[in-house]
């Protein structure tokens, strides 16, 4: 096998959510795939959207926003998601929906985790709005749960490879992070 350079613009495979925001008054949806966890305590989360959409411009009103994490069994919609612009259609009839706290985050009752956020900065970069929010409260079903935490094994989401635009499912367990490495011996 021969390690060889590839083209830089390069993905990992990336968790498929859902945000949530209101819109000059109304819920809209968008998918979005670049979301991470970037901070413990207090719990924070990015996700980067794209300069011109519209959801961006109801999270610049609110300073609110929400990540969803859609099932496998809401693949039809979830892609819809991604595909129209709220600009164009009003998504806010595709889910039943609930606002927390904030008041202004919309959170889809379909989904089996909401993370609803308060907006505290936001980092422009060349073509997205890099928004990173405060999870300030987390809505969840629980039979989605084991021990309080989700059960990622029963909540069956989606996972986005790009760039051929493909959707995959969670695979199989293969070990315990933070514990197994404690059994790698290394000659130093």
């Amino acid at each position: 096998m021969n390690r060889i350079s590839i083209e830089k613009n390069v993905y990992i495979p990336m968790p498929v959510t859902i945000v949530g925001a209101n819109v000059e008054g109304k819920p809209n949806f968008m998918t979005a795939v670049w979301v991470s966890r970037v901070n413990s305590n207090p719990p924070m989360i990015a996700v980067a959207i794209g300069k011109e959409h519209y959801t961006s411009k109801g999270i610049f009103e609110n300073n609110t926003f929400s990540i969803n994490v859609p099932a496998q069994d809401l693949l039809v919609e979830t892609d819809y998601c991604g595909l129209i612009s709220g600009k164009e259609r009003d998504k806010s009839q595709l889910f039943e929906f609930c606002y927390g706290v904030t008041g202004t985050a919309p959170m889809i009752k379909d989904c089996p985790i909401s993370m609803e956020c308060k907006l505290v900065q936001t980092v422009e970069l060349p073509d997205n709005h890099l928004f990173i929010g405060e999870i300030v409260r987390v809505a969840a079903y629980d039979f989605f749960l084991r021990g309080g935490s989700p059960d990622y094994k029963k909540i069956h989401p989606l996972l986005m490879t790009l760039p051929d635009s493909n959707y995959w499912s969670l695979g199989e367990h293969i070990g315990d992070a933070h514990k197994i490495g404690k059994f790698m011996k290394v000659n130093v």
